[in-house]
């Protein structure tokens, strides 16, 4: 079976620096959950500017294949999906850079207490895609448009503290970016100084 048509399963999403940037759970098909989030099709992670789907680069998919034929309503699925997830998110937790990834909400608790099972990943853009999303500049760009109407849903409603949360951790993102950005291109060193400036004007 291919694995995009597992029923339960739990996935992650990872930006083009391979820092892990959301985990989630289905019960409906991973390839459709999934879509969903890629496509803006009925998600609120994307609606409300938390995820955006520009920054994915890679996807990892962590399936449960046991409960390909279970009801939605097994509460024994159900719990063995949720201890899944919440052990990808504490795993997604301490491989970042940041401690941090863009869920609104925390995993729901489980009893239960599991393995990790088998996963696949891989990248999901071409080498077109790739060529264009993955520059400094433009992934620069991207990830202050997509802070700015974070912070504009934010200004607008009564929100809960979890979207602030992942206000503060795309800010520590796009600064971290910027300044592995400046310092590429040669930090101080590359700033000019107001005479400097002046003097090139004049010449002109």
């Amino acid at each position: 079976m291919k694995v995009g048509n597992f029923k339960w399963g739990v996935y992650a999403f990872f930006d083009y620096d391979g820092e892990p940037v959301y985990v989630g759970q289905t019960n409906e098909k991973l390839r459709t959950r999934i879509r969903r989030h890629l496509t803006n099709q009925r998600t609120d992670a994307v609606a409300m500017s938390v995820l955006d789907p520009f920054e994915v680069y890679e996807i990892e998919v962590w399936p449960l294949p046991q409960f390909q034929k279970t009801d939605n309503k097994s509460q024994e699925a159900r719990a063995c999906l949720d201890a899944l997830e919440r052990l990808i998110y504490q795993k997604a937790l301490s491989n970042s850079q940041f401690s941090a990834v863009l869920n609104e909400k925390d995993p729901p608790d489980s009893p239960l207490i599991i393995e990790e099972p088998p996963s696949l990943r891989g990248r999901i853009v071409s080498d077109e895609v790739y060529g264009i999303r993955s520059h400094p500049d433009y992934r620069l760009a991207r990830r202050a448009l997509i802070i700015a109407r974070l912070a504009q849903v934010i200004s607008e409603r009564k929100v809960q503290g979890g979207l602030r949360r992942v206000l503060l951790t795309q800010a520590k993102r796009l600064q971290w970016l910027a300044e592995r950005r400046y310092i590429a291109l040669g930090g101080d060193a590359s700033v000019e100084s107001e005479g400097e400036a002046s003097h090139d004007g004049d010449d002109g």
